[in-house]
Protein backbone atom coordinates (compact mmCIF):
# COMPACT_ATOMS: atom_id res chain seq x y z
CA UNK A 1 0.00 0.00 0.00
CA UNK A 2 1.20 3.62 -1.26
CA UNK A 3 2.32 5.76 2.04
CA UNK A 4 2.13 9.48 1.42
CA UNK A 5 4.22 12.35 3.24
CA UNK A 6 5.01 15.45 2.76
CA UNK A 7 8.39 16.28 1.23
CA UNK A 8 9.58 17.65 4.37
CA UNK A 9 9.95 14.23 6.03
CA UNK A 10 12.89 14.38 3.48
CA UNK A 11 14.94 15.76 6.59
CA UNK A 12 15.14 12.41 7.92
CA UNK A 13 14.87 10.78 4.60
CA UNK A 14 15.91 7.18 5.86
CA UNK A 15 12.74 6.71 7.51
CA UNK A 16 11.26 7.82 4.20
CA UNK A 17 13.17 5.11 2.64
CA UNK A 18 12.29 2.36 5.03
CA UNK A 19 8.50 2.75 3.84
CA UNK A 20 9.33 2.55 0.01
CA UNK A 21 9.32 -1.16 -1.02
CA UNK A 22 7.84 -2.94 -4.00
CA UNK A 23 4.54 -2.26 -4.82
CA UNK A 24 4.22 -0.11 -1.92
CA UNK A 25 5.99 3.80 -3.32
CA UNK A 26 6.06 6.42 -1.52
CA UNK A 27 4.44 9.62 -2.78
CA UNK A 28 5.44 13.01 -1.59
CA UNK A 29 3.59 16.12 -1.43
CA UNK A 30 4.16 19.72 -1.44
CA UNK A 31 1.83 22.38 -0.23
CA UNK A 32 -0.99 18.86 0.37
CA UNK A 33 -0.52 18.45 -3.03
CA UNK A 34 0.97 15.24 -5.06
CA UNK A 35 4.58 16.07 -6.37
CA UNK A 36 7.03 12.90 -6.33
CA UNK A 37 7.20 9.42 -5.90
CA UNK A 38 9.87 7.13 -4.06
CA UNK A 39 9.73 3.71 -5.42
CA UNK A 40 11.64 0.83 -5.70
CA UNK A 41 14.34 0.28 -8.12
CA UNK A 42 12.97 -3.01 -9.64
CA UNK A 43 9.64 -1.47 -10.03
CA UNK A 44 10.72 1.44 -12.17
CA UNK A 45 12.54 -1.42 -14.15
CA UNK A 46 9.43 -2.67 -14.85
CA UNK A 47 7.64 0.27 -15.10
CA UNK A 48 10.06 1.52 -17.98
CA UNK A 49 9.57 -1.97 -19.98
CA UNK A 50 5.64 -1.14 -19.92
CA UNK A 51 6.03 2.35 -21.25
CA UNK A 52 7.98 1.00 -23.98
CA UNK A 53 5.66 -2.18 -25.03
CA UNK A 54 2.70 0.49 -25.09
CA UNK A 55 4.95 2.86 -27.75
CA UNK A 56 5.37 -0.66 -29.41
CA UNK A 57 1.93 -1.38 -29.27
CA UNK A 58 0.89 1.81 -30.70
CA UNK A 59 3.28 1.74 -33.53
CA UNK A 60 1.84 -1.55 -34.62
CA UNK A 61 -1.69 -0.76 -34.16
CA UNK A 62 -1.20 2.30 -36.62
CA UNK A 63 0.32 0.33 -38.72
CA UNK A 64 -1.87 -2.05 -39.25
CA UNK A 65 -4.78 0.46 -39.44
CA UNK A 66 -2.70 2.36 -42.18
CA UNK A 67 -2.63 -1.20 -44.32
CA UNK A 68 -6.66 -1.81 -43.82
CA UNK A 69 -7.14 2.13 -45.01
CA UNK A 70 -4.36 2.12 -47.66
CA UNK A 71 -3.59 -1.38 -48.33
CA UNK A 72 -1.10 -3.87 -47.55
CA UNK A 73 1.92 -4.42 -49.89
CA UNK A 74 2.75 -7.98 -50.99
CA UNK A 75 5.64 -9.21 -50.16
CA UNK A 76 7.26 -8.70 -53.52
CA UNK A 77 6.44 -4.82 -53.38
CA UNK A 78 7.91 -5.02 -49.88
CA UNK A 79 10.84 -7.13 -50.83
CA UNK A 80 11.54 -4.34 -54.13
CA UNK A 81 10.91 -1.35 -51.76
CA UNK A 82 13.83 -2.77 -49.64
CA UNK A 83 15.97 -3.51 -52.14
CA UNK A 84 15.54 -0.14 -53.71
CA UNK A 85 13.82 -1.57 -57.13
CA UNK A 86 10.71 0.21 -58.33
CA UNK A 87 7.83 -1.63 -60.30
Amino acid sequence: MAKISPVSDLRNYNSVLENVSVGSPVYLTVNGRGKYTIRDISEDEEFEKTKAMLRLMCELNEGRQSGEDEGYLSSDEVRNQLLGRHL
